[in-house]
């Protein structure tokens, strides 16, 4: 098994996650996600329907998005590393 990139899986959740949040919190503003918008604005400060909001909660979501992605990575590599010295013995 190979190991991640913890900088290339950051950056990739963190991008999906930040345009994803980004996307929903402008279509709020048509009526459309409502629940999930006023849901994760309990989390993100800033993020409600609307452009602005919707670019609050996308800089969130990235930050939000990057963190979970570099603890991911990095427990992963963590397993690869213990697989690789247990498979050696």
């Amino acid at each position: 098994m190979e190991k991640l990139s913890v900088k290339g899986l950051a950056f990739g959740i963190g991008a999906s996650w930040g345009i994803y949040v980004l996307c929903a919190g402008w279509m709020a503003s048509f009526g459309w996600l409502n629940a999930f918008v006023s849901a994760l604005g309990t989390m993100y400060i800033g993020y409600a329907p609307g452009f602005i909001g919707g670019i609050i909660g996308g800089i969130w979501a990235f930050f939000d998005g990057a963190s979970g992605g570099v603890i991911l990575a990095l427990v992963y590599n963590c397993f690869v590393n213990w697989e690789k010295k247990r498979s050696r013995k």
